[in-house]
């Protein structure tokens, strides 16, 4: 059975709640009757009310760029999976590149933040990638084969029904460049020879692996048409309505 592609858009620390209610104002016609790709945005947590009501009833679902591993506590500027649920998010985005290289996540944090995330009944999107000097010496293979032994860590088959993977080659996180389609590919069957180890082939063949990494309208039709591929992770091509749209209609 074909994976479904899943399109989500990261938009990082971009726009007001104003500008996230005029940015659905305009996608939305844009993208009214697609059904063939799911759609997701995951704004900043001030914006989630404002996402969440102009995206009620219809077919964009509403993503959070963090979970905590706890249900509550004293954990200032964390994010509970239960206020997300309570509240209407259906993703999260678990261990981004800018998480592990400005805010001290580990391969460790991303384990407890996606158990957390799969109790909750969230989807989890666990992003893994290697940094330029990985890339350059040879040790792409190696990195993500530790991010993702380390990030799946202990989580059952059962219960990673919902695991969703991002690979982002991180020096190409707007920079402007890509990794091949035939890279990303390379990486992406990877990731899935991981997850077949861990939890199995038939999980791992139903798995969606996303491609973050400047990802645009000009490239999209040809890194989607790479069955490794499932989808996307959309940083700042997310940001405007026509391009997003464009990125989702590939």
């Amino acid at each position: 059975m074909p994976r479904i592609k899943l399109i989500a858009g990261n938009w990082k620390m971009y726009k007001t709640p104003d500008q996230t209610r005029d940015f659905f104002h305009h996608f939305l016609p844009l993208v009214t009757h697609h059904d063939r790709d799911e759609i997701l945005i995951c704004p900043p947590f001030v914006d989630l009310h404002a996402a969440l009501e102009s995206a009620e009833g219809t077919n964009v679902m509403i993503g959070s760029q963090n979970i905590h591993w706890a249900n509550e506590g004293a954990f200032t500027g964390e994010i509970s999976p239960l206020v997300l649920q309570a509240i209407g998010v259906t993703h999260a985005i678990i261990g981004h590149s800018e998480r592990r290289q400005y805010f001290g996540e580990t391969d460790d944090t991303v384990n407890l933040r996606l158990k957390n995330a799969l109790e909750a009944g969230l989807t989890p999107i666990v992003c893994v990638g290697e940094v330029l000097e990985e890339r350059e010496a040879g040790l792409t293979e190696d990195v993500l084969r530790r991010q993702c032994t380390r990030a799946f860590h202990k989580v059952s088959t059962k219960k990673a029904d919902k695991l969703v993977v991002a690979y982002e080659p991180v020096w190409a996180i707007g920079t402007g460049k890509t990794a091949t389609p035939q890279m990303a590919s390379d990486a992406h069957a990877l990731i899935r020879g991981e997850a077949a180890q861990t939890f199995g082939h038939e999980f791992a063949d139903k798995l969606r692996i996303l491609y973050g990494g400047s990802v645009k309208p000009e490239n999209a039709k040809a890194l989607m048409s790479e069955p490794e591929i499932d989808g996307a992770l959309v940083g700042g091509a997310s940001l405007e309505p026509k391009s997003f749209a464009a990125i989702v209609h590939y």
